[in-house]
């Protein structure tokens, strides 16, 4: 099992260590905002890894990023669409984190919009049965950083979770798509909303939300990866040994 991770991060140190961190598989990281793209898929050459060379990879997770899905000045994005675009012709199991998860959603049909912050620890709550959601609590806690929202699903996607922001997750077919950040810890966290352009009080109130027992409930929601995997590797299973990118 080897995965491709789509750093869009802006060169913030977060998304890889954390990743790294909680991903139980070899990543490979591509720093996509800085034009750095994974091959192209069906590409007969191995690809170089630090783990030795491989065929293909098995997923993909897209990470956040302080960027907007639809900005138009920042070329990038639209190269990376047009691989994920591949990726989602080919059956590739994707998953999208934050601004990837909005990216998954404008690639497949949906709307994003600026809207209002959400920042800080939240509860989300299941709105179905999904293997993604095996080993956690329903509603279960997590932390959130964005003032972008997906306000329009993909037309043939399923809606997994929700709040009272909207769109917290959702599925078509091989991508899973989460609003909320599972990967992060407190120091990253803490981080994030010091880093915002925010009042004092709106600062204050999203740190008011990092108290012990919300990062100890939050540690739930890394289970999201494990289940992804699973997911991958089921995906593997279920393909013929002759078609690309399996």
């Amino acid at each position: 099992m080897h995965l491709a991770l789509l750093d869009a991060s802006l060169g913030t140190p977060h998304a890889k260590r954390n990743f790294q961190r909680e991903v139980n598989a070899p990543l490979t990281v591509y720093n996509v905002n800085e034009g750095d793209m994974p091959p192209p898929l069906g590409d007969p050459d191995p690809i170089q890894t630090e783990t030795g060379p491989i065929q293909s990879f098995d997923g993909v997770i897209i990470s956040g990023s302080q960027s907007s899905v639809y900005d138009d000045h920042r070329p990038w994005i639209q190269e990376l669409s047009q691989w994920v675009e591949g990726a989602l012709a080919d059956d590739l199991p994707i998953l999208g984190v934050c601004w990837g998860h909005q990216l998954l959603a404008q690639i497949l049909g949906g709307t994003v919009r600026s809207g209002s912050y959400e920042l800080g620890y939240v509860e989300v709550t299941q709105e179905m049965d999904d293997p993604l959601w095996n080993g956690l609590p329903d509603p279960f806690t997590v932390f959130a950083t964005h003032s972008d929202h997906v306000v329009e699903m993909p037309p043939n996607a399923q809606l997994l979770a929700s709040n009272e922001t909207g769109v917290q997750a959702f599925r078509q077919d091989q991508a899973y798509a989460v609003q909320f950040h599972p990967e992060y810890d407190l120091q990253t966290a803490t981080s994030m909303i010091h880093s915002k352009d925010l009042s004092d009080r709106a600062i204050q109130n999203a740190l008011d939300t990092c108290t012990e027992a919300n990062v100890q409930a939050s540690k739930a929601a890394t289970q999201i990866f494990d289940n992804f995997l699973a997911h991958a590797a089921a995906t593997i299973d279920q393909a013929p040994s002759s078609a690309p990118n399996a």
